[in-house]
């Protein structure tokens, strides 16, 4: 059975990002980038399945810029057998993504799809589930645990009341959350295999996909700075703000 993965170059997570001047876009100039964590947790969760004797390939693929080579690199030194990276420098939407996963699934037919429930620089949470209808296949979101058997993936999931338990037939896309796993660390020598890995570069030409945004940024801008909070006196006083200052009682 073959696991592809999805695998997304983001600005690190403990970077403090900055928006650009013009407000049209977060300046990358000289950031730290690498996977997105959620993508991190994904191709743990893959690696391990081939580990359990599940899987007999891991695949990583990642869309964008040839940057992108760099978070396949990672992946195939933490497990993955070999990388795709779908080479483009148009800015990428859910749906194109989607798109281009569905083309790459016609053609490597995997059983098994596991993406990062969702990525940290624009928090759409939208690939994994456009994949899963333009392929027809069943999808289980947010999956905190995944066991496979007999052709089912039965897939724990958390949900707003609690977790809910899914079994679903293969092949299917799962996307994973922050309790699946602990994403392990690539050790020097895995990082020097991983330069002799197949890392395949295609196009979206290539696999008959129209890449165009479909939205525009209009303007990004920062969050709003809070105010320092106030000390106050006693509850008296608090009540008092509350009512005619906030207006909330």
């Amino acid at each position: 059975m073959k696991i592809l993965v999805p695998v997304k170059r983001v600005v690190d997570y403990n970077v403090k990002v900055r928006v650009k001047a013009d407000g049209t876009d977060v300046d990358l100039a000289n950031v730290k980038m690498a996977m997105n964590p959620f993508d991190e947790i994904a191709m743990e969760e893959a690696v391990r399945l081939k580990e359990a004797g599940f899987a007999s390939e891991v695949i990583a693929v990642s869309c964008g810029v040839s940057a992108c080579q760099e978070t396949i690199r990672a992946a195939l030194a933490v497990g993955a057998d070999r990388g795709i990276l779908v080479q483009t420098d148009a800015e990428l939407q859910p749906l194109a993504v989607a798109k281009l996963l569905k083309s790459l699934c016609d053609k490597e037919a995997p059983q098994l799809v596991i993406c990062g429930k969702q990525a940290i620089d624009d928090d759409a949470s939208q690939t994994g589930q456009i994949l899963a209808a333009l392929m027809g296949w069943a999808q289980a979101t947010f999956a905190s645990q995944v066991v496979l058997a007999d052709g089912l993936a039965t897939v724990t999931r958390e949900i707003d009341g609690g977790l809910e338990t899914l079994e679903i037939k293969l092949p299917a896309v799962v996307t994973t959350d922050l309790r699946l796993n602990e994403p392990r660390y690539a050790s020097l020598p895995n990082i020097m295999k991983a330069k002799k890995k197949p890392l395949e570069t295609v196009t979206p030409a290539d696999l008959c996909v129209d890449v165009s945004p479909r939205l525009t940024t209009l303007q990004v801008a920062e969050p709003p700075k809070r105010s320092a909070g106030v000390m106050l006196a006693d509850v008296a006083q608090l009540v008092d703000k509350l009512k005619n200052e906030a207006k909330v009682i």
